[in-house]
Formats: structure tokens, sequence, C-alpha cells
């Protein structure tokens, strides 16, 4: 059906903004892998959301559907991994909500009925995903009769996917139309009274420029203060809110490398050699290159101090046919074929006329009108006119499409090709990432001569012998150490780099380590000081070019992290508190009036100003977050001089020295901007609060 093709084109975009639609992968060999038990229903639990059991086959099914309309809606066929996570995910999310809100809404009476959801699709008031996908390009409207008619040829000749996408289509604008019904009443909940909006206004009224003087913390040597264990403890247990620790795993891992040899540079060397006969005698040079080479034909043509010195001597100054090399750039041999030679503009002026396949209904469409506006052009018609009519490139299309003088390397490589080697005044039709052009070369620069080069490149790759004896080294290396004991001192002995890892359990991958999913899943699946293990049983994990042995060094649970484990970072906290105090006391004994300058002077400090500071004022310019200051000073009177204040950053003292008040004196208005924050939070916190509310038991990491 051409017009659901048409509705994937244009409302794919807005319809993942609107509904959530995102991106997912499914590994199943690790249940297959896990024996007849994993058929029992609570090894099978994927999740647990507010007492209701999810098994694995459900959220599955919930999976593999959403990959399904994901194909749809982007003509996709196979999806890689990384949108397989995504899609996961967002199926993951969509269940959580559905299960943690779904009784909210019952408990409500929340519901989008039958005539609801027909005014929404049909009705007077359009959905805005119904509105996305029925507008029409040329005039800006929604075409109702277009609705219509879409239902009617969906009821008498769609396929089951096509139903089955409109249908997914039509539960998500209910979905998105009962969140907005809770989130509204949320809304309507959150109120700011008269005196908390007079209680702003005056904060915001009152600007203060003060001075101040700071004692940083680092003006005090550590061992300037004394920490004792009892503090240290005493500190632990009344901030351990500050120690809470998430579930993780510490993998130690060695990798070994698999990098090409002398050998596999010989032999990409020869293989390039023994190339070049053949390539000499080729006259297809792009279809020859597309099937042999490591790099892509270039339809590029060249000036002369564009190129390299050596290439520019060789390719000026020969034949068409000639062939140079082999040389070694990097990490590939490559030959060099002189392709053709041409005198071309260094630059040209151009017009064009862009179409946007999803405005006209795919690319089929697109080459069609560009065809169409040619033959209109070529007939007659003025090209500015038809630019300023079709073009999506709104800022040429108001000069009748013309983009003026550019050089190459300034415009995406299929314009450019067009224009440079397209003849003046001749119409040709190209497509780039941007939609189909219709371009039209007005004027070309200075003719220099210019060259296009063919390149047969072979990247230097590291042989099958190469993998197999890098294997090897790793099997060798596992054989003679099976367990953590001799892995560690082998490490130590033959001097090998051991490396560390922190991963949470539904991490992806460990950074440095292509693919290293399966390396995390084996470090939940064992012991600490244990070898760690894939689903075959090895304790060698392919993963990219490297083969990696590892072992679970620790292992650290969710909850409140112990007193010996964070012991440092409570000293540091103790330390700071201490020089705190102290920088307080050397303040308060150096106060003795008002003269700031003073002050400092006997502190060897200096006396800093700000501005412009009100109640609402989060920091001090160029110092930083610093609440504690702000706070005093709205108890502070003019040209008082504050006791010292132990901040975030180092110990102060402030003096205000002038208070500006304001004439804003709208409470209304002031009333009406706190109920629009209050109301802009109430989408995100309200469901945040609900969630948060019911035990949630997430085992998806066992499963992928």
């Amino acid at each position: 059906m051409a017009t659901l093709q048409n509705i994937r084109n244009r409302g794919g975009l807005l319809v993942a903004i609107i509904i959530g639609l995102a991106l997912v992968a499914f590994i199943l060999g690790d249940i297959l892998n896990s024996g007849s038990s994993l058929l029992r229903p609570n090894q099978m639990e994927v999740a647990e959301i507010d007492g209701e059991s999810v098994q694995y086959p459900d959220f599955q099914r919930q999976v593999e559907e959403m990959a399904e309309i994901y194909k749809m809606n982007t003509g996709s066929t196979q999806l890689d991994e990384n949108t397989w996570v995504q899609i996961r995910e967002q199926a993951w999310q969509s269940l959580v909500r559905e299960i943690v809100m779904s009784d909210i809404y019952e408990d409500l009476g929340l519901t989008v009925t039958s005539d609801e959801l027909f005014d929404m699709v049909q009705g007077n008031n359009l959905h805005p995903i119904i509105q996305q996908l029925f507008r029409n390009p040329q005039t800006g409207q929604v075409d109702k009769s277009a609705v219509l008619q879409f239902l009617k040829s969906l009821e008498l000749n769609a396929t089951p996917q096509q139903k089955a996408y409109w249908l997914y289509i039509e539960e998500q604008i209910k979905d998105e139309r009962i969140q907005t019904k809770y989130n509204n009443l949320v809304r309507q909940g959150l109120y700011s009274t008269t005196a908390e909006a007079q209680k702003s206004l005056e904060a915001k009224n009152q600007q203060m420029n003060i001075q101040y003087i700071r004692l940083p913390y680092i003006s005090m040597p550590d061992s300037a203060v004394a920490v004792s264990e009892a503090e240290l403890k005493e500190y632990y247990n009344e901030h351990q809110d500050n120690y809470k620790q998430e579930e993780s795993r510490t993998i130690e891992y060695i990798t070994f490398d698999v990098k090409a040899t002398e050998a596999d540079d010989a032999s990409t060397l020869k293989w390039i050699e023994d190339a070049k006969d053949e390539f000499e005698t080729i006259a297809e040079n792009e279809q020859y290159i597309s099937v042999n080479s490591d790099v892509p034909f270039e339809n590029v043509y060249q000036k002369k101090e564009e190129l390299s010195d050596e290439i520019a001597e060789f390719a000026f100054t020969n034949e068409i046919g000639s062939v140079y090399g082999p040389f070694k750039e990097g990490n590939t041999y490559k030959l060099v074929k002189i392709d053709d030679l041409k005198d071309l503009p260094d630059s040209v002026q151009a017009r064009h006329i862009l179409i946007n396949p999803d405005a006209v209904g795919g690319y089929e469409a697109a080459l069609a009108l560009a065809d169409s506006l040619k033959g209109l052009i070529e007939n007659g018609a003025s090209f500015a006119a038809l630019a300023e009519q079709h073009s999506e490139d709104t800022g040429s299309a108001r000069q009748g499409g013309d983009l003026g003088w550019f050089r190459k390397n300034q415009m995406v490589k299929p314009f450019e090709e067009a224009a440079f080697n397209g003849e003046v005044n001749q119409l040709y039709t190209t497509t780039t990432q941007f939609g189909v052009h219709l371009i039209q070369p007005t004027k070309k620069g200075k003719e220099v001569k210019q060259v296009r080069l063919a390149t047969l490149a072979r990247t230097i790759e590291p042989s099958t012998q190469t993998y197999q004896n890098v294997y090897a080294q790793a099997s060798r290396f596992v054989s003679d150490n099976q367990d953590y004991k001799s892995f560690t001192e082998a490490i130590a002995n033959e001097k090998l780099t051991k490396k560390l890892a922190t991963v949470g359990e539904n991490d992806r991958a460990v950074a440095g380590l292509e693919d290293s999913r399966p390396l995390i899943r084996a470090a939940y699946q064992a012991d600490v000081k244990e070898i760690l293990h894939n689903n075959e049983g090895s304790a060698i994990f392919e993963l990219g070019d490297q083969f990696v042995v590892a072992a679970l060094a620790n292992e650290t649970e969710e909850g409140i992290a112990s007193f010996e484990d964070v012991k440092p970072r409570v000293e540091l906290a103790v330390k700071k508190l201490n020089k705190g105090k102290a920088l307080a006391q050397k303040m308060e004994d150096a106060a003795t009036g008002t003269d700031m300058e003073a002050i400092a002077e006997s502190l060897d400090a200096e006396v800093n100003d700000a501005n412009g500071l009100t109640f609402n004022s989060t920091s001090i310019p160029s110092v930083g977050m610093e609440p504690a200051v702000i706070g005093t000073l709205a108890s502070l009177s003019q040209d008082e001089v504050s006791s010292p204040i132990i901040g975030n950053n180092g110990v102060y003292m402030v003096k205000v020295v002038s208070i500006i008040n304001g004439t804003d004196e709208d409470v209304l208005a002031e009333q009406t901007r706190l109920n629009q924050v209050l109301g802009s939070r109430a989408v995100y916190q309200a469901y945040e609060a609900q969630k948060n509310a019911v035990e949630i038991e997430d085992n998806r990491a066992k499963f992928y």
C-alpha cells in the first residue's frame, strides 16, 4: 500500500518523538545452552514489577513485535546489535510504565473511549501523529478525506503486517492520551499560593552587591589537621547515605592482541605486486576497483597541488592507463592508475531544486517529479519560478535556486560531480543524503588540468595463521594457569599487562574491548577469585581482534559500602570539615571591625566583588556553587559583615555593600510563572514517584 509507505516515510520522526519508538537484538544462544531447567517459571522470569511476574517469552514477544514495527517504519530488513539493544530498552520502559500505571489509571477512572479514539483518528480533533501523517505538503493542511480513504483501503486490501502497523499507531495514540490525562490531573493539583509568589518576588527584586574574602581549603595542607579513627567512624555513621553503592563486579584480564605480522605484510605486498600486470591491462577501472580494492573508486578529479608530490609528479607526466606503485601508505599497499585527464574549472556557479522524498512519497516519486520539472524547464518554464515553488532548500529557493560560486569539496560528492562535470546550462538529476536534486551549472571558472586516479588498495590484516598463533598463546596461558592464584602469578612472572574493569550487570561493554557483553555476563555467573568462562566453557573470550583471559577479582553488592571500603573518602571529608573549622577560627580571630581590606591583609588574602546576587542565585561568579553563602546574604543588612561561613570551596566572610530593590510588583504574574514551573515538572516527576514506590526486580541481564 503506497499510502502506508508514505505514512512511514513522513511520520517516522514524529512517531518516534511522541510515542517513544526506539530501536533494539536478541541473543538466544545462552538460553538454549542453559539446559531444560530454564523452562521452569522462576528461571524464565525476566522481571518482577510490583509483584507481577514477567516471563521471558512474553517480554521477548513484545521486543520482536516492536522490532517488526521498527523494520516497517524504516524499511530495514536486518537490525544490528545496537538497534536491538535500544529496542529491548524501549520495550522494557513501555512494560514498566504499563504495569506501574495501569492500576493507577483504573483507580482514577482514566480511560480512552472508542468515541474519543475515533475523534483523534478521523474526527474534529485529530491527534498530532495523524496530523503529521496526512498533512498535504503543498498546502500544509491536514487532508481528512485522505484519512478516510486510507482507513477504507486498510479494511479492504491491507496485509496483516500493514494492519498490525496501523493498530500499533492507534495503541500508541491511546497510551499517549491517557498519559496526558494523568499528567494534567497532577498539574491541577500543584499550586503556588499568593504568599509563595510574594516571597519569590521579593527574593527576585532584592539584588545585593557584596565584597567577600575566601580562604580556600587548599590553602591549608592536609598535614595541618589531624583526624582520629573515632572521628572517621562517627562521620561515616552519620553520613551513610553518601556511601551508597550499586552492585558491580571487578574484572582482572589480559589480552592477546591479534596484529598483522611481517609475514602478513609481505603477503599483502606480494598480492598487490601480482595484481599489477592485470590492473595495467584493465579497461573498466571502476568495476575492477569495486571488486578487488579495499577502498572504493572515487569519481573525483584533482589538481596537481591537491596530490602528494610523489603522486602528482607521476600523474601529470604520464599517459592515461599508466600505473604507479606499489607503495605503502599507513597500513595499506596501493597501486595508482591514471584513469582520466581533463581540463576542468576550479569553481562553478550553479542552481538547483531540492526535492524531499519524504514529502512526495519516496525516492521514486521524487525522481519522477525532478524529471517532470526538467521537462518543463527544457520547454521554456522558468527555473527560478519552479525553484521557489518546489525546492526544499528554502535559502537558495528565494534566490531562484541559485547557490552562487563554489569550489571543489564544498558540496557533497554526487552534487559536486554533476556540477563540475556537467555542461553549462544543461540539466542533471542526482541524489544525495538531502534528497533529489535537479542541477543546472550556469557558469564555470578558469579551467585547469585535473586527473582522476583509480586506486587499487589492499590493507595489511592478520592472516588465519596469525590468528591461530595468537590463539595458541592464549591457550597455553590458560592451560598452565587454571586458577586465580596461578593466573595472577603468571601475569607478574611473564611481565604481562593486567587490566581492570568494574562493570554493572546491565553494562553492554568493557571499555577498549569489542563486543564484550559475554565477558560481563560471565563475571556475574562466577565466584570471586575464579577464572571466567564463556558459554562454551572456554576461558578464552574472542572479542574483536583480541583473545581475552579474565578472572573475577571482586564483587560489590548493592547497599551501603563498608567503612573499610570507603575509608579514604571518609578521611578526605573529615579533613575538609576540620579544615573548615580551623580556617573559620582563623578568620574569626582576624575579624576586628568591618574594614574588609584590613581583615584580608591580616589573613594574607584578597577582597573580591560579586554583584547582582539574589536569594535565587545558586553560585558566586568565578567561585562556584555556594548555597551557604547565598543563604547567609538574605539575613544581612547593608554594610553588615558576616561571621565566617564554611562553604563548598572554602571559608568565606562577606559584606553587603549595597542593596538594590526592584520594582516588579506583579504577584499574579509571578504566581503564574511558579505554577508553570511546577507543571513542567509534573510529567516526569509524577511517573518517577509512582515507579519508585513499587519494587522492580530486573533480571534482563540473565537473558541478554
